[in-house]
């Protein structure tokens, strides 16, 4: 049954974003898709993001797809008519999010006891490296830093190699998505008892929370993960494999799966082998495993790899690059990418959250705002200062030069 068409999901909800580079911005971002009305409070400079390549006609690719359906708004936060404009701002909105260092926005006068006190309904979101207390929590963080301090690039790479970066700001994307998670959860208290909170969000513990197969494999063993390279650390065979043209990957988790796995490599005796009888059995002899994996896939291309798999019912995949995946008729048909009218980027695409809702209109697929687009009209139209205020606070520097 088809279900009725309504608004956006956040439809409504009013949110100051104070965040710059990418966790912060990301988190607003997957709200912004949804329909929340996301103000982007920026510095005169701007975002750092703005200036971040790779850059295409004077815009940065990291910023527009961070920002996007967002509005930006100019404050000098450290003149105090700006932060008078902000208390303002707070009574009226449902969210503010910031990733300054703690106690920074306390100082500038915009901390969560300041701005709640003028809205207790007001869910006040802080994304840090560390959080809000513990004897790290003054330490910035990127996320190089946050990989290396987690145990993520501990347990990256070769086992006979260095400890590897992985190739995608995993922290950053992993603490945005929890803040929005964590907005979301707040709001729906505050429907349920008039108050909002504080939330406080580390990129360290999301990250910890990320590691899935490490936190539980230590706290049942005491082991700390190891390198494994292009395999699973705890089962087998699941990981990347050598076929005759290139790599594929394989996932098998269980002995149904193993048994159609025996029998597509012409090896249905392995089925019932005791080396390979369960999983933790067939991590033992990998090595042996992998031989005769790669001994039967080094026949045949990846293409007629993965369809032999595949007709077996067992989990295989091709390696694709980032413009495999994007342009595959499967993200495609998903609709991943939306595109977005900008003069001055013809032809943008941009991505969306990836949540489908069956009863919402379409998800927001609005460009990103030029540094300070929108100050005037949200003064304007949100605050409802008089052309002669706005050239006032513009000749006092709360707006910047």
């Amino acid at each position: 049954m088809k279900e009725p068409v309504a608004d956006r999901p956040l439809q409504g909800i009013r949110i100051l974003d104070f965040t710059r580079v990418l966790a912060g911005p990301m988190s607003t971002a997957l709200l912004a898709d949804l329909g929340a009305d996301v103000i982007k409070i920026e510095p005169p400079q701007g975002d750092d993001y703005r200036a971040i390549g790779p850059m295409r006609d004077g815009q940065s690719a990291l910023f527009t797809v961070m920002n996007r359906n967002k509005r930006s708004m100019v404050l000098d936060l450290k003149h105090p008519q700006a932060v008078a404009l902000v208390h303002e701002m707070a009574a009226q909105v449902d969210v503010v999010v910031e990733n300054f260092r703690p106690g920074v926005a306390q100082r500038l006068g915009i901390g969560p006891e300041q701005l709640r006190a003028l809205n207790p309904r007001l869910v006040y979101v802080s994304v840090s490296g560390f959080g809000q207390n513990g004897p790290l929590a003054h330490r910035p963080a990127y996320d190089i830093i946050v990989q290396a301090m987690s145990g993520l690039m501990e347990a990256t790479g070769e086992p006979d190699g260095p400890p590897t970066l992985v190739g995608e700001a995993v922290s950053d994307v992993v603490a945005g998505l929890f803040a929005s998670w964590g907005t979301l959860a707040a709001l729906l208290q505050v429907q349920r008892t008039g108050h909002g909170q504080h939330v406080d969000v580390a990129m360290l513990d999301t990250t910890l929370s990320f590691l899935a197969t490490s936190v539980a494999r230590y706290l049942f063993t005491g082991a700390p993960a190891r390198r494994v390279g292009n395999r699973h650390p705890l089962s087998t065979p699941f990981g990347v494999y050598r076929a005759k043209d290139g790599h594929f990957a394989l996932a098998v988790l269980n002995h149904k799966l193993f048994t159609a796995l025996a029998q597509t490599i012409g090896h249905p005796d392995l089925s019932s082998d005791a080396r390979y009888a369960t999983d933790e059995n067939r991590s033992l002899h990998e090595p042996q495993l992998r031989t005769l994996i790669e001994t039967w896939a080094q026949q045949h291309a990846v293409a007629d790899v993965v369809a032999q798999l595949d007709t077996a019912g067992v989990p295989a995949a091709p390696i694709w690059n980032i413009e495999q995946a994007l342009q595959s008729p499967q993200v495609q048909a998903r609709g991943f990418l939306r595109s977005v009218d900008d003069p001055q980027l013809p032809n943008l695409q941009l991505p969306t959250q990836p949540v489908h809702f069956s009863a919402s209109a379409p998800n927001r697929s609005e460009r990103a705002p030029r540094l300070g687009e929108h100050t005037d009209s949200v003064l304007q139209h949100w605050l409802g200062r008089s052309q002669e205020a706005l050239s006032l606070l513009r000749a006092s520097g709360a707006l910047g030069q």
